[in-house]
């Protein structure tokens, strides 16, 4: 048989070999450093036999799909070890995640630091074991029996009998003494694992519901080596300082209530971000044509029938009724922007038509999943829907793709990784849509001279996607902007265009978005500037700091004069020590401070010091202005 390799080489084999003993044909060493391989698209264990041509990537630690199994391992390594330690315990669910993994478990034990340091060492321990975890295939009827007798796991048994219900084969995995139900695949041994260290302990509702038993939620991360996760624990330390909910508050930007679940109360200061931000992404939007509309945020039920959010994500959506007739409050804007668009037939002349809007949202999430800024139930995207002929398709999404990593930078994410995603399991319209929205965005991508990834399955359910993850300034990944291909809403909406030909034809809609959500935009900016925003950008900009009642009336002078030109001035008039007033305008992350004294009132200048780099010296007050006029029109950072 032949296997193809990714740089397009292709050696023939006996059928049957398995993927490491074919890496191994190439180098022992590269036999050793990979952890899974993907054959014909679909994850591999190593031991796996390969039985047809096929083309086949080996995946190693440095790769996302290598990492998810070698997190996905280490989490059955701490189930494992659990086990051990503490016999009798229950299993839910133990997935990789973003970064690391967790397992949920029901144990009469609540676990403690102390017993999250023993859990630690004895992984170590099995790790060295050298264990080789088998798949093991078995008919789902017998995988009840086998949890329900041997294992007496009623976790696993329910999602026997309701996840997989349809399945009549299922695959468990062993090591050891210990074996899990799983998909797979895993590394091929767990002395692969080398760095541990489990994070945190929180409780968590069994399949996310509140009326379920409570169980144990245990995170963790593990490495290859020691020295990758000393970094990692250091860069976590770092994110802690920078938590957006933590920082949110000492900035006043923001607060969350008990009266409010997931509903962020914006603070002056937090208003203030807000609105720089709006009136940045308008300005960017004036200069290619985009025309800014507002839409209800309640409408008719009918119309998200219309839509195909109601079958596809009514459980994310609140309802109302109002005059008996039902209504919902919008979980997208999309709808609102196809009823601006028919109000008026449009001539291919009008077309491409821009429009955008700052649309208030709401969606229902469950009260565990909620995250500060990162995860709320309500929130303002900044969206857009481009109105377009077929013909135009890959002109706007190059425009668009040019504006996203132009914005992008403005704000220093400079690496950007963009995604195409594909049909997901539950969508609308045809596969002859679906299929030519996909080839039209790769085509764009491929125009504009982008590199990208292909997502399967991540679309959304009414068109293939592009998805653009930024790496901020710890090396953590943040997906933010999104360009989706839409066939399917104009044909629900009966949209029209005169074409060039006389006749009517159907327009194709884009939906984009490039923060995504101005409320998680914030909270990933916060974290990726640790609150130390840019001048241009930040709530207040310079703080006036009188050293006694005597300096007040210059105070005051500067700061009117500082007003009248624009700036976002604070004045501190309470009677404390300038140490003081010094260290919380420090504390408040301020870019510029104004020292007024004796000799500053006398020589009719200003002492002024910036954040984190002391005194800089004596200005003239046109001097000053002109330095930071300059400064927040270029948009740099002041450190």
């Amino acid at each position: 048989m032949k296997i193809t390799f990714p740089d397009k080489s292709i050696k023939e084999f006996e059928k049957g070999i398995n993927s490491y003993d074919i890496a191994a044909s190439i180098s022992k060493k590269l036999a050793d450093d990979i952890l899974v391989a993907e054959v014909n698209g679909k994850m591999k264990d190593l031991s796996a036999p390969v039985s047809e041509d096929s083309d086949i990537i080996f995946h190693k630690f440095d790769s996302e799909k290598g990492k998810e199994v070698y997190w996905h391992t280490t989490s059955h390594i701490m189930a494992q070890a659990i086990e051990e330690l503490f016999p009798g315990a229950k299993f839910g669910v133990g997935p990789p995640i973003e970064s690391g993994f967790y397992y949920d478990i029901d144990s009469e034990k609540k676990f403690s630091d102390e017993d999250l340091a023993k859990i630690e060492s004895k992984m170590l321990e099995i790790s060295k074991r050298d264990l080789r975890p088998a798949r093991i295939d078995m008919k789902r009827t017998d995988a009840i029996n086998y949890f329900n007798s041997e294992r007496k796991d009623p976790y696993k048994v329910e999602i026997l009998e309701t996840i997989a219900k349809d399945e009549e084969n299922v695959s468990l995995y062993s090591q050891g003494e210990f074996t899990d139900l799983c998909r797979g695949p895993h590394l091929p041994s767990t002395s692969k694992v080398k760095a541990v260290k489990l994070l945190s302990v929180s409780g968590s509702y069994w399949r996310g519901d509140e009326k379920r038993q409570m169980l144990q939620r245990i995170y963790g991360i593990s490495f290859p080596k020691q020295k990758e996760l000393d970094e990692y624990l250091k860069n976590l330390e770092e994110a802690k300082k920078r938590d957006h909910r933590k920082l949110g508050k000492e900035l006043e930007l923001f607060s969350f209530h008990e009266e409010g679940p997931g509903f962020p109360f914006w603070h002056n200061n937090g208003m203030i971000l807000l609105n720089n931000l709006k009136e940045y992404l308008r300005g960017k939007l004036a200069e290619l044509d985009y025309q800014e509309i507002n839409t209800p945020i309640i409408l008719n039920q009918k119309l998200w029938l219309q839509s195909g959010h109601y079958e596809n994500y009514k459980e994310n959506m609140y309802f109302t009724e109002i005059d008996e007739r039902d209504y919902a409050v919008k979980p997208m804007n999309c709808p609102g922007s196809t009823m601006v668009y028919r109000t008026s037939m449009k001539s291919y002349r009008d077309l491409p038509l821009r429009l955008f809007e700052f649309g208030l949202v709401h969606r229902h999430e469950l009260s565990g999943v909620l995250s500060g800024l990162f995860r709320v139930r309500s929130f303002t995207q900044d969206d857009a829907h481009i109105f377009c002929t077929p013909d135009q398709i890959e002109e706007e999404i190059s425009i668009l793709i040019k504006l996203i990593f132009d914005v992008y930078n403005t704000f220093g994410f400079n690496d950007v990784q963009v995604y195409l995603s594909t049909r997901p399991e539950k969508y609308i319209g045809s596969l002859e849509v679906w299929n030519a929205s996909e080839k039209s965005l790769a085509s764009a991508l491929e125009m504009a001279g982008v590199k990208y990834k292909i997502n399967e399955g991540d679309g959304a359910f009414y068109g293939a996607k592009i998805d653009f993850v930024v790496k901020d300034s710890l090396r953590r990944d943040w997906q933010l902007g999104t360009i989706q291909l839409d066939f399917s809403m104009p044909e629900r909406f009966g949209l029209e265009y005169i074409g060039a030909d006389s006749k009517i034809h159907r327009p194709v809609m884009i939906h984009r978005a490039i923060f995504g959500s101005f409320e998680r935009f914030v909270g990933v900016l916060t974290e990726h500037y640790a609150g130390y925003f840019p001048l241009w950008l930040t709530p207040v900009q310079v703080n006036i700091l009188p050293i006694t009642d005597s300096h007040k009336d210059y105070a005051k002078k500067i700061n009117d004069d500082l007003r009248k030109e624009g700036f976002r001035v604070n004045v501190d008039n309470r009677n404390e020590k300038i140490g003081f007033k010094i260290r919380e305008s420090e504390n408040k992350k301020i870019p510029y401070m104004i020292v007024i004294g004796d000799k500053e009132v006398e020589s009719n200048n200003i002492s002024v010091r910036q954040h984190l780099k002391g005194d800089i010296g004596k200005f003239e007050l046109n001097e000053f202005k002109e330095k930071i006029k300059l400064q927040s029109s270029k948009r740099e950072d002041y450190n």
